[in-house]
């Protein structure tokens, strides 16, 4: 890394540092990686990754992987070749590509591997990688069936390879200082939590773009379908392969799990012990075979970490308003509600005299006991008891401040030192569980009893 950048990067991270106040979050072991200033990688330092499944996440991946200080892209896998050039138009023709994953991770120059594949895919090459020592990057939700978590968990453990998965929400400044602030009790007892992730267009409803090259002679389909039934050559489930549930996890596994992890993250649960999912098909009729429309509903239970709590997480695709989302964790006498990178903090603290009179049974006293209640009232409470507190507070990333940037900065700061990532195997499969799991609720039309630390469906 040349001086000037350096430089520049070492002005980027003061700056940040500055904004949360380092000496609390550190106190609290929790300052991310870019905000340690004292750290610097050398010349020959380099971390050499590689990706498989270039499309959308694996493009965003690998260009934010490289803006971390001593990492370098050198190869590429991906089933069609259109990806594959260009891999080389945007990254450069040095890097090697591949149609086979498993020749990434036969070379030894390779430290790393992301897996940006189609959910189905995610247990089988993380499992290879870590197996082939590399450290292994996994875009959530980290599995598509309950059991290839465990799987995945097992080989992690066994062999203590350096595994994250790729939820960058929980490595946010802003979740951390929204966690800080949770835990300071600064909403009273949380008691609901609301969300929703609404949208209304054709491409956040997953009808992504087909090229017009694509056929068998560009595309290894038959790899793509790996275990799944065989059917013929069909574009549109290659690059549309969200919309099926052979290949991806429908909307609770691609968008109820950065909730379930953000709201893991803030409260440290485990997750819930209930789950019931409700939807409907409503707009992208497109011969999909997963809703465009599931509203799901998780019962917390109380713990060490948190009060039992209920959480209600709502994904509209056919949003005539044109969507929105937000992120509602309510207390007794307060909300936090989450954006990306931000979040508010509105407090309504209830006064402790219950007031009297507007709707309310005073007005149907007698004048004589009306008198006489106004009295008592007076008497038993003082001006301060009458007042509630009413509030708001608001917290922001730096501009410019990249969550996803952060979560590949931790990982790698886990290769070089050993430091655990924040998030593991283990938060992996407790978020993606309950996620799976309203999928299960969904199709099955009932409710599904789950077990939080076993990381199960219990038997009914």
């Amino acid at each position: 890394m040349s001086d000037q950048s350096r430089r520049k990067f070492i002005k980027h991270i003061g700056s940040t540092a500055a904004l949360l106040g380092i000496g609390r979050l550190a106190a609290m072991g929790e300052v991310p990686t870019l905000l340690q200033p004292g750290q610097r990688v050398a010349a020959n330092d380099k971390i050499r990754i590689a990706c498989v499944g270039m499309g959308i996440m694996g493009f965003g991946d690998v260009q934010t992987a490289i803006k971390v200080p001593g990492v370098e892209f050198v190869g590429a896998a991906d089933l069609y070749d259109g990806h594959l050039t260009r891999v080389k138009e945007v990254f450069g023709p040095q890097v090697y590509t591949t149609r086979d994953y498993r020749e990434l991770l036969k070379r030894k120059d390779i430290d790393a591997i992301i897996v940006a594949t189609p959910d189905h895919w995610h247990d089988t090459i993380a499992i290879e990688a870590m197996e082939s020592g590399k450290a292994v990057y996994c875009e959530k939700p980290m599995v598509q069936q309950i059991a290839e978590g465990h799987r995945i968990i097992a080989t992690q453990q066994r062999t203590k390879a350096v595994f994250q998965v790729g939820s960058q929400r929980v490595s946010s400044i802003a979740l951390a200082e929204a966690r800080k602030r949770y835990q300071a009790g600064e909403i009273g007892r949380l008691n609901v939590v609301e969300a929703r992730m609404d949208r209304h267009s054709a491409l956040g409803a997953w009808q992504y773009s087909i090229p017009p090259d694509a056929s068998p002679a560009t595309i290894d389909f038959d790899t793509f379908l790996k275990d799944t039934a065989k059917v013929p050559f069909d574009p549109v489930r290659f690059f549309r392969w969200r919309n099926y549930q052979a290949y991806g996890t429908g909307i609770p596994g691609d968008l109820f799990v950065h909730l379930i992890s953000g709201l893991h993250f803030i409260t440290g649960s485990s997750g819930p012990v209930s789950i019931y999912a409700s939807g409907n098909l409503v707009q992208w009729k497109d011969g999909r075979d997963v809703p465009d429309t599931v509203v799901a509903i998780f019962d917390y239970p109380e713990t060490k970490a948190h009060p039992s709590f209920q959480m209600t997480l709502r994904v509209n695709f056919a949003d005539g308003s044109g969507g929105g989302e937000y992120t509602r964790l309510i207390g007794t006498e307060g909300v936090l509600q989450l954006g990306w990178n931000d979040f508010s903090i509105k407090k309504h603290k209830l006064p402790e005299a219950p007031g009297y009179g507007g709707w309310d049974t005073f007005n149907t006293f007698p004048q004589i006991q009306q008198d006489k209640f106004v009295q008592q009232y007076n008497a038993q409470y003082g001006a301060s008891q009458r007042k509630g507190e009413e509030s708001s507070q608001s917290f922001a990333a730096p501009k410019g401040y990249d969550d996803r940037l952060e979560h590949f900065a931790n990982f790698f700061e886990s290769m070089r030192t050993g430091k655990p990532v924040i998030e593991d195997a283990t938060f992996g499969l407790r978020a993606a569980g309950p996620a799976l799991v309203a999928n299960e609720s969904y199709f099955g039309k009932k409710l599904i009893q789950w077990d939080p630390e076993k990381m199960v469906i219990k038997k009914s």
